[in-house]
């Protein structure tokens, strides 16, 4: 499958790499492992030694910060170099090594480049609102593996019109069916908002706003840059009052492809907006709550929606869908994303032409 490279990629939450622990995990077909040196850096490697092949993931971080492979005992700087052979001579060829991919951790992230061409740090996308003293409490910071293609779960988040009946009574409902839908494009970022008015809340939208079942007016404007990242800004307010007084969320929803099947789901949530009931439970019953809620979403509604229809498309390759009005944000970020693989190929081609 091909793949957009010259980008970032969330890899991890920066939470999960603890200090003398190693994490595999598996990026773009690209089986990694991931630690921190002993200054605390994050650092990811291939997860293969070059010696026999086997898994550095089996082998055990050193308190000097090495890591060394658990079959042979060969160890490996943060750059990937192999600087100690245990074994005979000691000699260490010049091919012993390990790529290293760069890594920077930013918004509580830890993002990786996995392409050719030189890093820019400028084109992390933007998620401010993750960062501690952002003003944002942000909820649990999950990640989701799902059973299907990125590009199928970029669809359905730029496509929120299937919360009326796959997220039914929790995200949406049948009066939140029509809806406003505008699409614009702000540099490298592509936004669909839908408006929805004087419609009965959803179970999430009504635990934020006022708790009480009478009718609000509602946003969900949602962000996507390339390739997977999303940010989803929703809204409740009464109808005939003032839109800044609401109560809402800010989401993030930021994909990395596992394989051409699976998707890591990097998501958390954070309360935005000057109203809101208080909770009879507390505010962090609350946040506990609204992770469970968003969780049941995500894995148990939209992952076996989305692993169903992966298997129908491939079983199926010749088949396209049927367009809807309400498909315009998805088909305008696929093709996007098209255009930039693209061009990201014709790179390649032209750099390796002799």
């Amino acid at each position: 499958m091909a793949y957009l490279r010259n980008c970032w990629y969330a890899a991890a939450w920066s939470e999960d790499l603890q200090p003398g622990s190693l994490l595999a995990r598996t990026l773009l077909d690209e089986p990694l492992v991931l630690f921190r040196d002993p200054a605390g850096r994050a650092v990811a490697l291939d997860d293969m030694c070059p010696h026999r092949l086997a898994p550095l993931r089996l082998g055990r971080l050193l308190p000097d910060g090495r890591l060394q492979c658990g079959y042979h005992g060969l160890e490996f700087d943060a750059t990937g170099q192999c600087v100690r052979n245990p074994h005979g001579s000691g000699r260490i060829s010049r091919n012993c090594r390990v790529r290293a991919y760069p890594l920077v951790e930013r918004h509580t992230l830890a993002w990786i480049w996995m392409g050719d061409e030189p890093p820019d740090e400028d084109l992390i996308p933007e998620f401010a609102y993750l960062d501690p003293g952002s003003g944002h409490d942000v909820g649990r910071r999950d990640t989701i593996l799902m059973r299907a293609n990125y590009r199928y779960v970029v669809d359905n988040l730029m496509d929120l019109s299937h919360a009326s009946f796959l997220h039914d009574g929790l995200l949406g409902n049948a009066e939140t069916v029509p809806a406003e839908i505008k699409v614009h494009q702000d540099g490298p970022y592509i936004h669909v908002r839908r408006d929805m008015y004087n419609v009965q809340p959803p179970l999430l939208r009504d635990l934020l706003f006022k708790r009480d079942g009478a009718a609000v007016n509602m946003w969900q404007s949602i962000r996507w840059s390339a390739p997977a990242a999303v940010l989803n800004d929703v809204g409740t307010y009464a109808p005939g009052t003032d839109r800044e007084e609401f109560s809402g969320q800010l989401g993030c929803h930021i994909l990395t492809p596992e394989t051409a099947d699976t998707t890591h789901y990097f998501t958390a949530a954070a309360r935005q907006g000057p109203l809101g009931a208080v909770p009879d439970e507390g505010e962090e019953a609350l946040k506990a709550r609204i992770a469970e809620l968003r969780r049941h979403a995500f894995k148990d509604q939209d992952d076996p929606m989305l692993t169903a229809q992966q298997e129908n498309i491939r079983r199926h390759p010749g088949v396209s869908p049927v367009l809807l009005e309400i498909d315009i944000g998805p088909v305008r970020c696929q093709r996007a994303l098209d255009a930039l693989i693209a061009a990201e190929q014709q790179r390649a081609a032209e750099d390796a032409a002799p």
